[in-house]
């Protein structure tokens, strides 16, 4: 997951300095999440979702602060408090902003974080939840790259247990990468990461 912040790095500089105290507060944000800040960050968030209560964008950014770093082993203790916040913060973005397919790819995210922590437990409890997510938001967004490349990862991942060929994933994620390229977020806060994770991907299919 760390290349989900890292992506962040290329505008975090202009957004710190551009005008407005939603851009200065969403800058300063990204740049606690990307210092690896994630208690200060979820707050900061936190706080502009307050203010701004129709914009469906800091909650997402508080689901995706705790859901990227529950994957992260130093924070094992922390997880369940962790994902009990994004689930509440994908809620009410998904409250703001329904049938959107990026706040459903992060839904997805949560329940797969979820299975890593319990496989056996939650495997099957969340797999096809999972699954349900990615299918939803494939048929509103076929050419949005997150939504192709993470379909294909999470059955990547899931063909260890399911014995899935994974030549035609494998495809897929080479698929995610051209809609990467042709993929314009909306602005400099929407979601547009996930281009380095497919890369590597990709590496490792082949």
């Amino acid at each position: 997951m760390k290349t989900i912040i890292t992506a962040f790095t290329l505008f975090i500089c202009s957004l710190v300095t551009a005008q407005g105290q939603y851009e200065q507060g969403m800058g300063k944000a990204m740049l606690l999440w990307k210092e690896g800040k994630t208690e200060d960050a979820t707050a900061m968030f936190e706080r502009i979702a307050s203010a701004e209560k129709s914009n469906w964008l800091p909650n997402y950014y508080v689901g995706m602060v705790n859901v990227t770093a529950s994957f992260n082993p130093v924070n094992k203790e922390k997880v369940p408090a962790m994902l009990d916040k994004a689930q509440s913060a994908i809620d009410n973005a998904g409250l703001l902003s329904p049938n959107n397919p990026e706040i459903m790819v992060l839904q997805a995210m949560l329940y797969t974080a979820l299975i890593v922590q319990d496989p056996m437990t939650n495997g099957m409890k969340y797999s096809g939840k999972t699954m349900e997510q990615y299918y939803k938001a494939l048929a509103i967004a076929p050419e949005n790259p997150r939504v192709v490349f993470c379909k294909a990862d999470f059955e990547i991942n899931s063909a260890r247990w399911t014995g899935a060929d994974t030549k035609p994933l494998c495809e897929q994620v080479a698929k995610s990468i051209d809609l990467f390229a042709k993929f314009k977020p909306e602005s400099a806060f929407h979601p547009n990461w996930g281009l380095e994770r497919a890369e590597q991907t990709l590496k490792n299919c082949k």
